[in-house]
């Protein structure tokens, strides 16, 4: 009885522990934590990941604490790290709806909003274009794919009830988003110093001429030229996108500690 009873809590350990940190990771995902994915799919689908992955899973160590103060612990600790991971991926997406929102901002274009079904708040149809382009991109090129490749490398670099996230991740984790804001505002910093020569230009037309109704004038204009910015605009977005998810991944690769070089090739 007592090997059959240790037997059950091995087994319960392999997959419990590895579905909290696949659950976290999926509840916090992009595109997996919009509210199109119902939180029971998500469940189900980091149940079957955990089970999928298994094999290449080291064994736990101390399974029969899985219902103590340890494995209490243990469990906390191993949905902060999924979760760690997911808002890491959530950031790519916060890039181009930062970008988005200065781009409509500065164009006229932020009267127009929508409700973002991922944060549930309204934002500009800019960001939201932008934001969808960023979702198709990022399955079309198995962005996907290649962040639950990263989850199954941490189960080796952060062993289940072993250690937690290595300072040098967490310190990267935290100060990523200045890197978010920065990206985003590279990407939208040719749409704002357009626009900022357009009201400069209506402003002298103004003080040249007074009788012009700069309100309903400099509203089409800004507007007009606003939409041709945010078209050639489209033309750097690759790379801006190239440039931003790789931030991404060599933020996460420190924050599972290891290194991104020959992994996901």
């Amino acid at each position: 009885m007592e090997g059959l009873e240790g037997l059950t809590m091995a087994s319960l350990a392999s997959i419990i522990w590895p579905f909290c940190r696949i659950g976290g990771f999926c509840m916090n995902m992009f595109v997996f934590s919009g509210a199109a994915v119902p939180p029971v799919v998500r469940v189900w689908f980091s149940l079957m990941f955990a089970i999928c992955i298994l094999p290449d899973i080291p064994p736990v160590e101390n399974p029969m604490a899985l219902f103590s103060l340890y494995g209490a612990l243990v469990t906390v600790k191993e949905i902060l790290i999924g979760m760690a991971l997911g808002y890491l991926t959530q950031f790519l997406a916060q890039v181009f709806i930062i970008a988005g929102q200065a781009v409509a901002m500065q164009t006229g274009l932020g009267f127009a909003s929508l409700v973002d079904p991922v944060s549930g708040t309204n934002t500009p149809v800019v960001g939201q274009f932008f934001s969808v382009l960023t979702t198709l991109v990022f399955l079309a090129m198995n962005g996907h794919l290649l962040f639950f490749r990263m989850l199954e490398m941490s189960f080796s670099t952060l062993p289940i009830g072993v250690s937690f996230l290595p300072p040098d991740g967490i310190h990267d984790l935290t100060y990523f988003g200045s890197t978010m804001f920065l990206c985003g505002l590279v990407m939208a910093i040719s749409s704002i110093c357009t626009m900022l020569v357009v009201n400069f230009t209506l402003g002298v037309m103004t003080r040249a001429a007074p009788q012009l109704n700069i309100f309903s004038l400099g509203f089409a204009v800004t507007m007009v030229t606003g939409m041709f910015v945010l078209a050639a605009s489209l033309n750097a977005y690759m790379n801006n996108y190239t440039h931003a998810i790789n931030e991404v991944i060599s933020t996460g690769c420190t924050l599972i500690g290891t290194s991104c070089e020959g992994i996901f090739d």
